[in-house]
């Protein structure tokens, strides 16, 4: 079982989690409190909806670690779940994102945030061209 399959399967069994499909149409997706939290679309890919607020607050932590990819003016962030940290990792950010969506008013019919998935993520230049 790999570690996202492994995710999907102990997420899937919190009280506040329900399994639903992803708007996206990719893989399989939770959602909470009639938002999308998790698209799983891979073996080792998911987005996780933190909230802009969310990721404007631990942007410094999100962009740190290696498992996390960012994407500007998205409020998912792409999670690669590749070692077993990352699980440890997924699920803080899950508890992070039900928080977060708690005290969000009722989505509109129709509107729904946009996954990372077939979005380009911004990677760092960092250390590229640096003497």
């Amino acid at each position: 079982m790999t570690l996202a399959a492994r995710a999907f399967a102990q997420l899937a069994t919190w009280p506040d989690l329900t399994e639903v499909e992803p708007s996206c149409g990719t893989g399989r997706a939770l959602a909470a409190a009639h938002r999308e939290i998790a698209h799983f679309h891979s073996d080792q890919d998911l987005d996780l909806c933190l909230t802009a607020r969310v990721i404007r607050r631990f942007e410094e932590h999100l962009e740190a670690a290696t498992a996390v990819r960012l994407i500007p003016g998205s409020h998912w962030v792409t999670v690669r779940m590749e070692v077993v940290a990352d699980f440890d990792l997924l699920m803080t950010l899950v508890s992070l994102a039900l928080r977060a969506h708690q005290n969000l008013p009722l989505p509109e019919q129709g509107s729904r945030a946009r996954c990372n998935d077939r979005r380009s993520a911004v990677v760092a230049r960092q250390g590229f061209g640096a003497d």
